[in-house]
């Protein structure tokens, strides 16, 4: 990764933290233009059936602003909360996947919320 990738992660997630004082590892997602708010959107809806379909690039980008939005937060001694996703809308409110095929690393960390 990049150094100038690494600053746009950093930075995006001091900022997130400053004007929220939480942020998710989809917050940053969308801050760098990885995630779509309209995708993000249709798939809490449920009209997206995993999140990992409408990501901008390749998943091992994905995979390494993960690592990287998680070192911060230990370097920053921030707290890491797990956080579910569930369906907007009315229904029945399942939980929303991450991936097609559930892929244990990813998903755990995706559903992170920082503090």
């Amino acid at each position: 990764m990049t150094k100038d990738r690494v600053k746009k992660i950093r930075s995006s997630m001091s900022e997130l933290l400053y004007k929220k004082k939480v942020v998710s590892v989809v917050d940053v997602f969308i801050d760098l233009g990885i995630l779509d708010v309209k995708d993000y959107e249709k798939w809490r809806k449920g009209q997206i059936d995993y999140l990992e379909r409408v990501f901008k690039g390749s998943l091992g980008k994905l995979s390494k602003t993960i690592d990287e939005i998680f070192r911060y937060a230990r370097e920053k001694n921030l707290k890491i909360n797990t956080t579910y996703y569930k369906k907007w809308g009315k229904g029945k409110k399942t939980k929303l996947r991450f991936s097609k095929f559930g892929k244990e690393r990813s998903r755990k960390k995706i559903f992170k919320c920082i503090l």
